[in-house]
């Protein structure tokens, strides 16, 4: 998936927005949440989306599941039982 590339001026100003510890309210939250669950519909995972945006695990979990995402499960392997080999 390839990425659009962002001009310094961009950065600059999403990182203004989005500096650590500050509040997103209003219309920038929604932006933000909008754009979150966008990326992340498109397959992107919460920590991929947490350091693009510079805020934490925590911060994006909660944006998702305030827009009524459905999260996927962890990946991985599973516990269950082994299939029986015939």
């Amino acid at each position: 998936m390839r990425r659009p590339e962002r001009t310094s001026h961009e950065e600059d100003r999403v990182a203004e927005t989005l500096k650590k510890g500050s509040r997103v309210t209003g219309a920038a939250r929604d932006k933000l949440a909008a754009d979150l669950k966008k990326k992340y519909d498109s397959g992107a995972s919460i920590r991929a989306l947490a350091e693009e945006t510079g805020r934490s695990y925590g911060f994006v979990h909660r944006m998702l599941s305030e827009s009524g995402v459905t999260l996927r499960g962890r990946g991985g392997a599973t516990r269950g039982k082994k299939a029986a080999s015939s």
